[in-house]
């Protein structure tokens, strides 16, 4: 059974060759890039051909748009900062080979923050559908989070996607900011409203999440630093709401 590949990037030019490398057992790579302004391009040329620019229309939209563009019904879908292990490959051919039971298939992530396998604060297994068949479902979701919507059964492999998150600090805490902005956006167009109790309630409840329930403090400093980080992600996304209100006001 033949199997597309479909990445969507922007200025991954760190990412994009290893993630690419990985993907070279399918049958095409298709690759959607949002006019990255660095070595994208250049580099995914050495992997595919099948490469098409369009201007960002949101990761829902943009993946739909991707699955658009695969000739084969079933497709692995890949974000530029991961990896398809060995074992995962293996996997994924043996499946294919026969005669898959499911639709869409999840798969674990095991996300690696500055060198490290963060194993708890609920970093893992992190399971998303990113083997499915096209016909059977699209992609939904908001800004931030987007997810596959599928028609049918689902199952699970049992081999992981490696994702190299971040970089170090400095890398998380700007992807906090972009991501920060996203969710206040969100927030605003489903209506939410800003509150005081919430900008401090929600980022203390999100650290004793990530940090004590889902037992953050195993992964060391790591684990404090990735808490307090997650914790000040959400207090931006409301101060953010309150700063994207009062503008609506001034209009």
């Amino acid at each position: 059974m033949s199997l597309s590949a479909v990445v969507i990037t922007k200025n991954e030019e760190k990412n994009i060759a290893r993630c690419l490398a990985s993907l070279e057992f399918c049958d095409e790579i298709i690759l959607v890039d949002s006019f990255s302004t660095d070595k994208t391009l250049e580099i995914a040329k050495n992997y595919t051909s099948k490469i098409y620019q369009r201007k960002w229309q949101g990761y829902v939209d943009q993946k739909n748009y991707a699955l658009g563009l695969a000739h084969h019904s079933w497709i692995l879908s890949v974000d530029a900062d991961e990896e398809v292990s060995s074992e995962l490959r293996r996997e994924i051919l043996e499946l294919l080979g026969g005669k898959p039971t499911a639709s869409a298939y999840w798969v674990a992530r095991r996300t690696i923050h500055s060198g490290q396998w963060i194993k708890y604060g609920g970093w893992y297994p992190n399971r998303l559908v990113r083997l499915f068949d096209k016909t059977k479902g699209k992609w939904n979701g908001g800004a931030v989070h987007e997810f596959w919507q599928t028609q049918g059964q689902t199952g699970n492999l049992e081999n992981d996607l490696i994702h190299y998150s971040f970089d170090s600090i400095s890398d998380q805490v700007e992807r906090n900011n972009l991501y920060s902005s996203l969710g206040a956006k969100a927030l605003l167009e489903n209506q939410r409203h800003f509150s005081l109790c919430k900008l401090f309630t929600k980022p203390i409840s999100k650290f004793i999440e990530t940090y004590l329930i889902k037992l953050g403090f195993l992964d060391g400093y790591r684990g404090l630093f990735i808490s307090v980080s997650a914790a000040y992600s959400v207090f931006l996304k409301w101060a953010k709401l309150w700063e994207l209100t009062q503008d609506e006001k001034r209009n």
